[in-house]
């Protein structure tokens, strides 16, 4: 990387321009929804909903290597195909599920519900259409040799910050031209290169193109988009820019409506008709009633989101419905961690071949497949295969696992097992159930410095970024064929380099954007 990234950037910040910066984000951030709900420890007695306050953010784009954005970025329509081919392998699902759901009730809850919908007719009863808003998240690994991204993981469900990233890109934008300029050490916070991100537009035509190729209500009553959230959702805000650029996209308004998880049953029912229309009754208003076309999850991806039957009856309730599901649950099963490591696995027997997972879906010989394989690292599965057993060797070691972090089929941030901590974490689950998490290897990313205002307070130090890409894809699952496949923006997280996770959402990272080197 270039000299951006040894000493001289960013800018050290005097007091007074310290003091003068930060006012600037903060009101900037305020001024264009770069924000979130504050915290219940802030928000104290906030019953009317009434506070934000800015979402964390770095006062400076990271440095970040143009060719690994520009792979990243090239690569996520394949990726966006890949996983479309996954979604609807159901043997290839059933037998990662298998692998998992003995230590995993989440998982067999999910998989119960796919069940459930297919004993009663997939083919017969339900959309054929399915939705993917995904994120393919990065870091740069540094070796002695080049940089190169590695895959941390693929998202298939509630894919966030695509709204509040768009206007981080603004952010820094707005300072590279009116703020850094005025620094006494502007010198090395000139000419950036930042480029565009229009993630918020980009996942909106995801949607409008499921929206549009639902077509007309054949029961008479208008479409819509519903977008099921977490009750006391904080990343509202997020959420809002993507549901506006929606709302104005194309020449026809798109209504969008959205709904509490627990609500569902409430406030949505199942039309008495083969197809299974699923209908919407606004509740400040019980006379409207939308035919759904298309159902977004920022909500259903963790244990927490079903904390009773209920909870799973509604989650049975969208995915036997007539309304395309973004995500259905075989796409959501095709973002476990397993999957992830199946595919970058290759076989015992031949180390140097591309893994029978990925040759399944993915020419082998291909160029896409062979760009695809440069992104993986080494991740192991934790079973009792040779491979598993020695994974299990390493993962228990007080000295090999320092290299490894330890994952569950588990999305949102907070949930994995860092160094140490994974064989402290091994011995309180049953032998029998290790095969729930994979192992995979610790990404090293370049050594990278940054500002981070957070809750008021700026954080100076050493910093570790994240790049995840957007892709939106819709396709038809009984002919397999691939109707909107694109890639949809970018989103740079940043946290301190002594943090183990990342999630901006979790706590642990913050905003950023991109400044190429």
């Amino acid at each position: 990387m270039s000299s951006i990234t040894q000493g001289s950037y960013p800018p050290v910040l005097q007091d007074a321009e310290k003091e003068r910066l930060v006012q600037v984000v903060k009101d900037w951030t305020v001024a264009h929804g770069l924000t979130v709900r504050p915290p219940p420890a802030i928000a104290g007695n906030d019953t009317e909903g009434i506070l934000a306050t800015s979402a964390p953010v770095t006062l400076f784009p990271s440095p970040f290597p143009k060719s690994c954005f520009e792979e990243a970025k090239a690569i996520q329509t394949t990726y966006n195909e890949l996983y479309a081919l996954i979604s609807q392998d159901e043997d290839f699902l059933t037998e990662m599920v298998k692998e998992v759901a003995g230590g995993d009730e989440f998982i067999a809850n999910l998989w119960n519900v796919h069940l459930r919908v297919k004993k009663e007719g997939y083919v017969q009863h339900r959309q054929n259409l399915a939705l993917g808003l995904f994120r393919s998240d990065y870091m740069v690994h540094q070796d002695d040799a080049s940089l190169q991204i590695k895959q941390v993981e693929f998202n298939t469900i509630a894919s966030s910050f695509g709204g509040l990233s768009t206007q981080t890109s603004l952010l820094h934008k707005h300072l590279a031209q009116h703020e850094y300029p005025l620094l006494s050490s502007s010198s090395s916070a000139s000419n950036l290169d930042l480029p565009s991100n229009d993630s918020a537009a980009g996942l909106a035509a995801g949607l409008r193109a499921a929206f549009d190729a639902y077509g007309s209500s054949t029961l008479g009553h208008p479409t819509c988009v519903l977008f099921l959230t977490q009750s006391g959702e904080r990343n509202v805000f997020d959420q809002r820019h993507l549901e506006y650029a929606l709302s104005s996209s194309g020449p026809n308004k798109v209504p969008v409506f959205r709904l509490p998880f627990s609500d569902i049953l409430t406030h949505t029912t199942l039309a008495s008709t083969p197809t299974r229309q699923l209908l919407y009754t606004l509740p400040s208003n019980p006379s409207l009633v939308f035919e759904v076309a298309v159902v977004y999850l920022r909500a259903g991806y963790g244990p927490g989101d079903y904390p009773s039957q209920e909870a799973w009856e509604a989650r049975y309730q969208i995915e036997r419905s007539n309304a395309v599901c973004c995500p259905t649950v075989l796409t959501q099963l095709a973002g476990m961690k397993k999957v992830q490591q199946v595919l970058a696995t290759p076989e015992e027997s031949n180390t140097n071949s591309v893994p029978s997972a990925l040759a399944k879906f993915m020419p082998p010989t291909s160029e896409k497949t062979q760009r695809l394989l440069k992104t993986f690292t080494n991740i192991y599965p934790l079973d009792t295969s040779s491979s598993g057993l020695h994974a299990r060797s390493l993962a228990t070691s007080p000295t090999q696992c320092q290299k490894y972090v330890m994952k569950p089929q588990r999305e949102g941030g907070g949930n994995n097992f860092y160094r140490s901590a994974i064989p402290e974490q091994l011995a309180k689950i049953p032998e029998e159930h290790w095969n729930s998490f994979i192992l995979m290897e610790i990404i090293e990313p370049p050594a990278l410095a940054n500002s981070i205002l957070r809750n008021g307070k700026v954080e100076v130090g050493g910093v570790i970024c994240e790049l995840g890409v957007y892709g939106t894809c819709l396709w038809d699952q009984s002919s397999g064929e691939i109707k909107f496949n694109e890639e949809a923006g970018y989103l740079l997280r940043t946290k301190g380099d002594k943090s183990e996770e990342g999630g901006v959402a979790a706590g642990y990272g913050c905003m950023d954007s991109v400044t190429l080197v």
